[in-house]
């Protein structure tokens, strides 16, 4: 999808919108390293997003929500500078 941001101006770029896209717990588990034990304990913490139901016995995440987290975990693992 192409969006303008609102302005009609030929100098600016359409900005890209990505689809929603769903992860389920195994690609969770496979592309950041977590298990299930830890996802479900982050998520009860309020430390991590929480899933959304996707029928009677599935769940997953919204992957800009994850994205969202690990970038918040990358940033506070590095010290700011002044």
């Amino acid at each position: 999808r192409i969006c303008s941001a609102g302005k009609e101006s030929m100098s600016e770029k359409p900005v890209i919108e990505k689809p929603t896209r769903i992860l389920r717990r195994s690609e969770i588990e496979s592309r950041f390293g977590l298990k299930r034990s830890t996802i479900y304990d982050h998520v009860r913490a309020g430390t991590f997003p929480p899933p959304i139901a996707l029928g009677a016995r599935a769940v997953g995440w919204v992957e800009s929500e994850v994205e969202s987290w690990i970038a918040s975990r990358i940033a506070a693992s590095r010290p700011t500078s002044a």
